[in-house]
């Protein structure tokens, strides 16, 4: 590996570890919010969660292997954190639904950083 790989993957880690603290967060929020009495209410901030940790792991998968495609999937990654993360702070009285909102907000900042 050359030493421009070496930093180009540096470059990128605040952003890798970002989507996967995120990738973990959403998939614990979803997992409590099943656990709800009123799941049916949750259901589109279940399908947040589940589409927002598929997309940060994806995201940090193409990010780790330099592929040209980072930037594109970083900005929609930065998308559906941003969409998961309004959904999820909508339940103020679900602590899981709060701390997954600042993740996503979190790592929405750090994929849009990937696309400058």
């Amino acid at each position: 590996m050359s030493s421009n790989q070496i930093l180009q993957n540096e470059k990128h880690q605040s952003c890798i570890n970002a989507c996967f603290e995120c990738a973990e967060s959403c998939e614990y929020c979803a997992t409590c919010c099943l656990r709800e009495q009123d799941v049916k209410m949750l259901s589109r901030c279940i399908q947040l969660d589940r589409d927002c940790a598929t997309i940060c792991l994806t995201a940090a998968a193409f990010m780790s292997r330099d592929s040209d495609y980072a930037k594109q999937i970083c900005n929609l990654c930065a998308d559906i954190c941003e969409a998961c993360a309004q959904e999820c702070e909508k339940h103020t009285n679900m602590d899981h639904c709060q701390k997954c909102a600042q993740a996503c907000r979190k790592c929405a900042d750090e994929c849009r950083k990937m696309t400058v």
